[in-house]
């Protein structure tokens, strides 16, 4: 079945991220083959989008590209994950500790806004809203630390984190005790105790990584 994509953003940037939440779900196994003639023609697109998208899974770790030979996916292993969340946790954590300096009340309003929204998406059982808010909290720590780099950083994993983010949510069918614990989040960064935030953040990831392991040890 043609894959279609909208025309009004990248279109290797789409074609990345429908391969990439494939690969994350499980959907194509690890060893499979791939060819750009076959993504272009589902996709409906030339194979420049698809060599873009292809580069970008490849700087992921979740495809190795072997030309002329073809295309493999990796896919996501006990290892991967423990590397991604630790990557994560060591990039948060600074970011966390830089964030809580920033007094001015007026920057903490698109963080407590997306606390309202995970809220709202709990209630509503919303799963895609959720996800959604709960990327703009953490993406609000970023933005709140003030350190460019770092924040470059998060976002060129972002798309990664994004795609297990959608698998681990699906862990929850009641979305409020995540809703909570961002809320908690919040209130101890607000609160200036530095080292009960770390502990804050380090457990909430500890749960996603251990939701992901749980997610790979069901499939094998």
């Amino acid at each position: 079945m043609t894959q279609s994509v909208k025309r009004g953003e990248s279109l290797g940037a789409q074609v990345a991220r429908v391969l990439r939440q494939r690969i994350v779900r499980g959907e194509l196994a690890p060893g499979a083959r791939i060819t750009e003639e076959a993504l272009a023609e589902e996709f409906s697109v030339s194979r420049g989008p698809v060599r873009d998208a292809l580069t970008q899974l490849s700087f992921e770790k979740l495809v190795e590209v072997q030309r002329p030979r073809g295309v493999y996916i990796v896919g996501l292993t006990h290892d991967d994950v423990d590397q991604l969340y630790s990557l994560r946790g060591a990039l948060e954590q600074l970011a966390l500790s830089r964030a809580m300096r920033v007094e001015d009340d007026s920057r903490w309003t698109a963080m407590a806004a997306a606390v309202g929204r995970m809220g709202e998406a709990a209630d509503a059982g919303d799963h895609a809203a959720f996800v959604a808010a709960d990327l703009e909290f953490h993406s609000q720590i970023y933005a709140l630390a003030d350190h460019p780099r770092l924040e470059g950083a998060w976002n060129q994993y972002l798309p990664t984190f994004t795609a297990l983010l959608e698998v681990t949510i699906n862990h929850d069918e009641d979305l409020h005790e995540s809703s909570g614990d961002h809320v908690k989040l919040m209130d101890v960064m607000r609160s200036g105790k530095p080292a009960q935030a770390a502990n804050v953040l380090s457990e909430h990831l500890d749960g996603a990584r251990e939701r992901m392991l749980a997610e790979i040890a069901a499939r094998a």
